[in-house]
């Protein structure tokens, strides 16, 4: 059995998807961080079978929760202080979303103006359908 040492304040970002962990590494910019995070893959899940979770040493201020309930809704953000959960956050689809899906569309403005904000808005959430804010364009979620 592994052993990740527990958290005495921080976050728990848990029932994450078998595999997801690295690109919510990458997505929230956990490496530009300069406090502790300890990424667990493939944990053993009854709920889920196998998933991963991510700790994270500090307030939840480091943490974009738009970007993580884009990524996955269903990810739980357990907050602690003094070694206990003090807090449940449930997540949702955000209302936009920004740089963080790039439009594909050749012919939008975004690729012609490259300091233009890559801004995407949330047009279907039952099918969790973005839409870009200048052309249109269909992005699908993850």
């Amino acid at each position: 059995m592994l052993n990740v040492g527990s958290l005495n304040e921080g976050i728990v970002l848990d029932h994450i998807k078998a595999g997801k962990s690295m690109s919510i590494y990458k997505y929230l910019q956990l490496d530009k961080l300069d406090c502790q995070v300890a990424i667990i893959k493939n944990a053993r899940s009854n709920k889920m079978g196998r998933k991963d979770i991510i700790k994270i040493e500090g307030s939840l201020e480091l943490v974009d929760l738009d970007i993580l309930g884009f990524i996955d809704h269903d990810i739980t953000v357990n907050i602690i202080k003094n070694g206990e959960i003090i807090e449940k956050k449930e997540l949702t689809l955000p209302k936009t979303i920004k740089n963080v899906i790039i439009c594909k569309n050749p012919r939008c403005i975004t690729s012609i103006e490259q300091e233009l904000d890559q801004v995407f808005i949330l047009s279907d959430a039952e099918k969790e359908v973005y839409r870009c804010k200048y052309c249109e364009e269909k992005y699908i979620s993850l």
